[in-house]
């Protein structure tokens, strides 16, 4: 072979050699295709633990002065204001969730539910 030769082409086949070919598979209708009239509340499983950090100051505060009160003032007043503003905020979200008056792009799954009975797909 002569140096000025090259040894590969480039461009002369489009197709890669190393992708294997892939043949189109045709669509085979199981079930209907139908949208279902309820929505399952799996991915709301997680549940909302409030304050967890100041709780955990709390109780090790009650650990190390022997569960007196008097001693962890200071912690268990930072964990009730806490707490309140947990509480007000989780029932404004629910007092929105009920009005549906908030624009929320993602709406829990019980009022999916209730909205979707209200209007059922056929």
């Amino acid at each position: 072979m002569s140096a000025m030769t090259p040894r590969f082409t480039v461009g002369v086949n489009k197709a890669n050699g190393r992708r294997p070919c892939r043949e189109p598979v045709p669509f085979q209708e199981i079930l209907p295709l139908k949208l279902k009239d309820s929505v399952s509340g799996k991915g709301d499983r997680t549940s909302e633990v409030a304050c967890l950090q100041d709780m955990a100051v709390m109780l090790a505060c009650f650990k190390k002065h022997d569960f007196n009160q008097a001693l962890c003032s200071k912690e268990i007043g930072a964990f009730q204001t806490c707490y309140t503003n947990f509480m007000i905020d989780h029932q404004k979200e629910k007092n929105m969730e009920s009005t549906m008056a908030g624009t929320k792009s993602k709406l829990p799954y019980r009022t999916l539910n209730k909205i979707l009975k209200k209007y059922p797909s056929a």
